[in-house]
């Protein structure tokens, strides 16, 4: 199938309603009332979220966000507070745009959906401190959620540096949330973190405190509501650029309030900046809040919708990897094995190879470029190693330091184009600091200059730089399939862990999870049945989806399980949510040209049938494989596709269903 890269048109914008009288009523009294309304309720064009903006005791801006005329969001405070600009209190409306129909439309190669469509209600508050300093914030209200972000282009302050945000997030205390814990700058393994790499806290009363005192991490999915008409809340940030750094929660929620946090001291390029700052107009990323049923969030697309469109040309196209590090790890980075594990690819079918660490000393560059030469004769791209760090922690794998200096790393780069090789792994991130959101962002815009893929491991979270740079095909930043290899109880919860991904980190962003084994770990014990991983292929979504899977594992396996992971899609055209519930289980469908694909889990330790609704591909016939009575035994049957389709999920299993 084709492969098309993201590209997007300018979005259009037109007046919904006049300007509001209420505005000029609000800035000649909005000291004198205990809460103004700064207007009307902006509502979604749907009509069934509202967002009212509102200024307090103390000039304390608020905001609240209603579902159907329900608190979603309880009354939250807006504000940042700037070196010489204090815009948390002690503000004042000076003027409120009229609110305007923002639309857009899109294309991207990586994710849920590859024609993707956005609409929203948009309104902006400029607002003045008691030093006459504006500051302005703009909401965005679409179907599925709230968005919003902060400008400061106030003219008297030269330099705009952040001390803190005072955003909030305030909710019932009722609600309960599925949540990440932040792990702590130059803690793990050679002082590596933070990461994204902890497990999932789920189904946490509001309010709990994460047990590291980092916070907890995007995207932060709660329900709130009742229990005969829960409402679903993902709250994660969209549209960062190199001049903001990456924010998270604080620590602390008490009675349900949760705020925003940002990166610590040490999560710094060498001698960096840490806060957001700038010379010129201080742009802050999308503060966005996905509300609605499980499904609506698990649907929506706001993650990109709300990123800067793609800058520069295409460059390459998704695609599956083979990867010998995942089982084999340091002892296969030799010439001969990767070049099995070429050979591997093109008996797939599939388009890369990922070579790993220390083939710099392992193979060395001449014998890379002969390799790579190999490979594109078997038409497989090779792709390679490098490890980002500086002195921000302690790895030694090589190659190490190449990428670090501009001119070094655009060197580094004309010379793998000219080896041939299609692409970069970049690990050991030093967190999410302004100054290595700025090195992530250079070297996504070296690379496309040399037509170079980029994956980056040991890494922030990618917050919607899938449709800014089309170059960057996925992004670690969780807790993936390796962990399952290193020690038993990793692997013994990576069945819930991998059933909480579709509703939290693989949202909106690719994710290289390396999912997909069907033979045996060294020195554990499999918790999951062969059902489950096959099923990763379709519920993960990566732009180059690594499969740990090595030759001996994939020639274990049927003809017919062989034959889907060579006819996998490269990318989906749409997907669907039908059935899943966070961390037990997940069934999603994806399409690909003609061709539904229906994927799930069960995360549950009893056997889970479910009545399903397929309705929406339309009476068709299709292949299920699913797992057989032992946990390494597939069955493949015939199913139809209708309103209640029925499938049983093995405990630890799963299944996947084909309606061409």
């Amino acid at each position: 199938m084709t492969n098309s890269c993201p590209q997007a048109t300018r979005p259009t914008i037109r007046p919904t309603r006049p300007a509001l009288a209420l505005a000029i009523l609000t800035l000649a009294v909005s000291h004198a009332l205990p809460s103004l309304a700064l207007a009307a309720p902006l509502a979604s064009p749907d009509g069934h979220l509202a967002v009212d903006v509102t200024v307090g005791p103390g000039g304390v801006a608020r905001y609240t966000v209603t579902r159907d005329g329900t608190a979603v969001i309880l009354p939250s405070t807006l504000g940042l507070r700037l070196q010489g600009a204090d815009f948390s209190r002690g503000l004042k409306l000076t003027q409120t745009s009229d609110a305007v129909r923002v639309s857009d439309r899109y294309t991207m190669a990586v994710g849920k959906r590859r024609q993707i469509s956005y609409s929203a209600s948009e309104q902006t508050y400029t607002l003045e401190n008691r030093r006459k300093q504006r500051i302005a914030i703009t909401f965005r209200v679409s179907d599925d959620g709230v968005a919003f972000r902060y400008v400061v282009a106030e003219p008297a302050l030269p330099r705009k540096q952040l001390i803190d945000e005072a955003t909030s997030f305030a909710l019932s205390k009722s609600a309960h949330g599925w949540l990440q814990p932040m792990s702590v700058a130059q803690t793990g393994w050679a002082n590596t973190n933070p990461s994204y790499e902890e497990l999932y806290q789920m189904a946490v009363p509001a309010g709990t405190p994460s047990p590291l005192k980092s916070g907890w991490a995007f995207p932060a999915l709660f329900q709130t509501g009742t229990p005969s008409n829960p409402v679903w809340v993902a709250l994660t940030e969209a549209g960062i650029d190199a001049t903001f750094h990456a924010s998270r929660l604080q620590a602390k929620a008490p009675n349900g309030v949760y705020r925003i946090g940002g990166p610590s001291a040490p999560e710094v390029f060498t001698n960096g900046a840490l806060l957001a700052h700038t010379s010129g107009t201080l742009t802050s990323p999308w503060r966005v809040l996905t509300i609605g049923s499980l499904a609506q969030v698990v649907d929506s697309t706001l993650g990109t919708d709300l990123a800067a469109p793609a800058v520069g040309a295409p460059v390459g196209a998704p695609g599956l990897a083979s990867w010998s590090w995942a089982i084999l790890k340091d002892d296969a980075t030799v010439y001969e094995v990767q070049q099995q594990f070429i050979d591997y690819a093109a008996d797939m079918g599939w388009e890369y190879t990922l070579v790993d660490a220390d083939w710099d000393r392992k193979i060395g560059y001449d014998k890379m470029r002969t390799l790579a030469q190999y490979a594109l004769s078997k038409k497989v791209g090779l792709l390679v190693w490098y490890n980002s760090s500086g002195a921000w922690n302690k790895t030694e794998y090589t190659p190490k330091g190449k990428l670090l200096e501009r001119d070094a790393r655009r060197a580094e780069f004309a010379r793998l184009q000219d080896m041939g090789i299609k692409g970069v792994k970049v690990d050991f991130f030093a967190g999410d600091g302004q100054s290595m959101i700025a090195y992530y962002l250079d070297i996504l815009k070296d690379a496309a200059d040399y037509g170079l893929l980029v994956n980056f491991h040991g890494a922030t979270l990618p917050r919607g730089w899938a449709r800014t740079y089309p170059n960057l095909m996925t992004m670690e930043s969780i807790r993936g399939f390796e962990f399952a290899t290193f020690e038993q109880a990793n692997q013994d919860a990576v069945v819930k862990h991998a059933a909480m991904l579709p509703f939290t980190r693989n949202l909106f962003d690719p994710m290289d999870f390396t999912p997909v084994v069907f033979g045996d770990i060294p020195n554990i014990k499999r918790a999951t049945r062969n059902g489950f991983e096959l099923a990763e292929s379709v519920l993960f979504l990566s732009g180059i989806q690594h499969f740990a899977e090595i030759p001996a594992g994939m020639a274990s396996v049927p003809p017919y399980v062989k034959a889907f992971m060579q006819q996998l899609p490269r990318s989906w055209d749409d997907s669907k949510f039908v059935d899943g519930y966070p961390g037990r289980f997940a069934v999603i469908a994806r399409k690909a040209g003609d061709t539904w694909y229906v994927a799930g889990i069960n995360a549950e330790a009893e056997t889970k049938t479910l009545a399903l609704d397929l309705s929406f591909i339309g009476a068709r016939s299709g292949q299920l494989i699913t797992d057989g009575a032992a946990p390494r035994d597939f069955t493949q049957a015939a199913i139809e596709a209708g309103s209640t389709t029925h499938i049983t999920m093995q405990p630890h299993g799963g299944f996947v269903a084909v309606f061409k």
